[in-house]
This record gives C-alpha cells, sequence and structure tokens, in this order.
C-alpha cells in the first residue's frame, strides 16, 4: 500500500533563525524574471534576449502566529529577512530573504487574528 501525503497549513510556514514562528493557510507563488533586448542599429526587430533578474513574489493568506511563539510577542511589522519555507510531499521549497512588500489583517469577533501578505524573496531553493 502506498503512502501518500498531501500538504497542510501546517507545511506552509514563516521560519526566523530555524524556529517556525507563523503558519499560512494558502499561498500564491509568482517568478518573474525581467528580459533585457539587444538591438542592432538599422534592424527592425531585436537580435536576441538576455534572461535578467528574478524575482519572486509570493501572496500569503491567513497567516497566524504558532501557539509555540504566540507569548514572544512577535510584530509582522518589523520582521526581516525571514524565510518561507513550503513542504510539499516530494521536496521543501525555502524562499529566502525575505521582505514583506504588503501586510494586512482581518478577524471576527472571539476569533484568531489572521494576517495576508504579500511577500518577494532573494532566493528560491527546492530540497529533496
Amino acid at each position: 500500500m502506498v503512502n501518500i501525503t498531501f500538504p497542510t497549513s501546517k507545511d506552509i510556514y514563516i521560519e526566523v533563525n530555524g524556529k517556525k514562528l507563523a503558519a499560512v493557510e494558502s499561498y500564491e507563488a509568482k517568478t518573474t524574471r525581467k528580459e533585457n533586448y539587444i538591438e542592432s542599429f538599422g534592424e527592425s526587430e531585436p537580435v536576441c534576449v538576455i534572461p535578467g533578474k528574478i524575482r519572486h513574489t509570493i501572496e500569503l493568506s491567513k497567516v497566524y502566529i504558532c501557539e509555540s511563539v504566540a507569548n514572544d510577542n512577535i510584530n509582522f511589522y518589523e520582521l526581516t529577512n525571514f524565510n518561507l519555507v513550503i513542504v510539499k510531499p516530494d521536496k521543501k521549497i525555502i524562499y529566502s530573504g525575505c521582505e514583506w512588500l504588503n501586510l494586512s489583517e482581518s478577524t471576527k469577533l472571539n476569533e484568531k487574528v489572521f494576517e495576508n501578505a504579500i511577500i518577494v524573496a532573494i532566493k528560491r531553493l527546492e530540497v529533496n
């Protein structure tokens, strides 16, 4: 019998100094690359395209502080240079050097405060 596991919100988390800080319910990751066109005088089209800088942007939904660090007075607005770890059945994806672009909060009466965020990362690493 084959044992298959699917990632859950406990498998998507924010890490600082190797310590799990917050769990994330869902994410959407986009990687873009800027292109550099090389043009030749007198030509109507570029002669080639050289790949440029890569940018990783990740949108996180329902970010919440882990209970193990709930009393550490974590302030997401001051958080900088952190890792985002996404665990999948066959690999782990680590976004490092992360910084916040957008941070918002929402909650209902007597419920946990959830934060949504858009972050950028310097590096993306896949580990088997």
